[in-house]
């Protein structure tokens, strides 16, 4: 059981990638905190990745859905649940594309349900709280895709103040998101947050993604698929520098205010696999099963046809959440990408 003196916060889609990084690195930091997560354990869900905090005494899993009002409405009472963060979404670019409406669902709707839900639990009127509830706060984590894209020239960056142009309907229904807690914010007075991350990438991602894709087909022997020229550029975050930005705005953003946190890292998608191969390269080397001899996994790229609506450029000023919040990466590209190798090689069990 919880020990009833601590705050209990709901967080969603903890069994995603993000989210399953945050937990264990939130309940080690802080003693003081009960945390639900609540997933739906969709495709990118697995609790495999919870392993270390399953038996954890101040966590609990529910497996649900963030659309079911009505056991989002049992949670927040069973559990007086005092803030919420909000990982859970539809993430997939490509699957969106194929079957946009799931994304509606669950990044639009099922935001609004857990927004209306935190509004009524917590507030009595309008920018009124209900006694002992004043410092409960919706924290929203959201994307730099909802900005739509970039030029080629570095120092055009996406800020806080950057329009939203969202292009595929994934960001869309990020972008509706984003409004639906601004609204809150704005017409109720709701204590909320958002956040705008980059590309993430580390451990515990899931399998389709660019990097674990290039690092699987890689160790397989298999061809590395890169769209169109690869040529892309994104700006990559590594996850426990973005879980300890996400800590930092929950505790001490500023209400209604948005944070964009970025890794300050621009790569292609060229230059990426071209760095992964290099390093595994050196670490597990490939050899040719005619001659034995040396090979380099960058033998396996292959180009593959681009998808549909495929932003050129992604990159994040991040200056607002590390001049006011003191927020700065602990891992530039060369020494996470390191780090995530060495995971996804233990993963495969590949010495």
């Amino acid at each position: 059981m919880f020990n009833n003196e601590n705050k209990t916060i709901l967080v969603t889609g903890c069994a995603g990638f993000i989210g399953s990084n945050f937990v264990p690195y939130f309940v080690d930091k802080y003693e003081n905190y009960n945390i639900v997560n609540l997933d739906f354990l969709t495709y990118a869900g697995n609790l495999e990745n919870l392993k270390e905090v399953e038996d954890h005494p101040r966590y609990k899993f529910i497996k649900g859905d963030i659309c079911n009002r009505e056991l989002v409405e049992f949670i927040f009472d069973e559990y007086d649940v005092r803030g919420v963060i909000h990982f859970a979404a539809e993430s997939h670019v490509d699957n969106s594309i194929k079957n946009p409406g799931v994304f509606v669902e669950t990044n639009v709707n099922g935001t609004f349900t857990l927004i209306d839900v935190a509004y009524k639990k917590w507030m009595e009127k309008p920018f009124t709280y209900k006694d002992g509830y004043q410092g409960c706060r919706f924290h929203h984590i959201s994307t730099d895709e909802v900005y739509g894209t970039l030029s080629d020239d570095p120092n055009d960056l996406f800020t806080e103040e950057t329009p939203y142009a969202p292009n595929s309907p994934y960001s869309a229904s990020k972008a509706s998101s984003d409004m639906i807690v601004r609204s809150y914010q704005e017409t109720y007075g709701l204590n909320t947050v958002i956040t705008n991350c980059s590309n993430n990438y580390g451990p515990k991602q899931h399998n389709e993604k660019l990097i674990p894709t290039i690092i699987r087909n890689a160790l397989a022997g298999n061809p590395i698929p890169i769209y169109g020229d690869g040529k892309n550029i994104r700006d990559w975050l590594y996850v426990l520098d973005h879980c300890k930005g996400i800590d930092l705005v929950y505790h001490i953003g500023k209400t209604g205010e948005v944070y964009n946190i970025g890794g300050r890292n621009e790569r292609t998608n060229l230059q990426i696999v071209d760095r992964i191969c290099t390093l595994l390269d050196e670490i597990k080397p490939r050899h040719s099963r005619e001659s034995k001899n040396p090979v380099s996994y960058r033998d396996l790229i292959t180009f593959v046809e681009d998808r549909a609506g495929h932003d050129r450029r992604y990159a994040i000023d991040a200056t607002k959440i590390e001049s006011e919040l003191g927020w700065k990466a602990d891992e530039n590209f060369e020494s996470g990408i390191i780090k995530t190798i060495e995971w996804y090689l233990e993963k495969y069990k590949i010495k």
